[in-house]
C-alpha cells in the first residue's frame, strides 16, 4: 500500500466517526496500539523538540525502506505519533520525501489540537522527512 492509500484509508477511518470526542478516542486508541520504544532507545537523539509532552521517534534503514517505532510519555501525542508511523513506516526515503501531510488537515487534526500540540505535530513531521534525508543519503 502506498503512502497516500494508506493517508486515505485513515481520511475514511476519521469520516465514520461524528464528532471530536469520537477522533480523540480513537486516537488515544491507535496509540495503546503502539509498541512503543525500549527504554535504550528514548535518547536525546530521538527525541522530537518542540513537543509539550516527551515523543520520541526513531528509525531503521532496512532492506531500502525506513522502518519507524516511536513512544511519547502522554497518551494524546503518542497516538498522534502512532498516526504518522502508520502511514510513513516501511516505504522508501524518495516516496516519503515525495509525499505531503494533507491528510492532518483533511481530518481536522490541527484545527482539533491546541497551538503547542500542533506544533508539536509539526515537528514530528519534520523529524520523519530528516531521518528519510539522512537514510537517503547514507545510500
Amino acid at each position: 500500500m502506498t503512502i497516500k492509500e494508506k493517508q486515505q484509508e485513515l481520511i475514511e477511518e476519521f469520516a465514520f466517526l461524528d464528532d471530536w470526542e469520537q477522533k480523540y478516542e480513537y486516537i488515544i486508541d491507535l496509540g495503546k496500539e503502539l509498541k512503543g520504544l525500549p527504554e535504550d532507545k528514548k535518547t536525546d537523539e530521538n527525541l522530537i523538540r518542540g513537543c509539550q509532552s516527551k515523543v520520541w521517534i526513531d528509525a531503521e534503514f532496512t532492506d531500502g525502506k525506513l522502518f519507524f517505532n516511536a513512544d511519547s510519555d502522554g497518551i494524546l501525542p503518542k497516538g498522534i505519533v502512532s498516526l504518522l508511523v502508520r502511514i510513513y513506516s516501511g516505504h522508501k526515503t524518495q516516496e516519503i520525501l515525495d509525499s505531503d501531510f494533507d491528510f492532518i488537515s483533511e481530518i481536522g487534526l490541527q484545527e482539533f489540537l491546541s497551538p503547542s500540540r500542533a506544533n508539536g505535530l509539526m515537528a514530528m513531521t519534520k523529524q520523519i522527512k530528516f531521518y528519510a534525508v539522512a537514510f537517503q543519503l547514507k545510500k
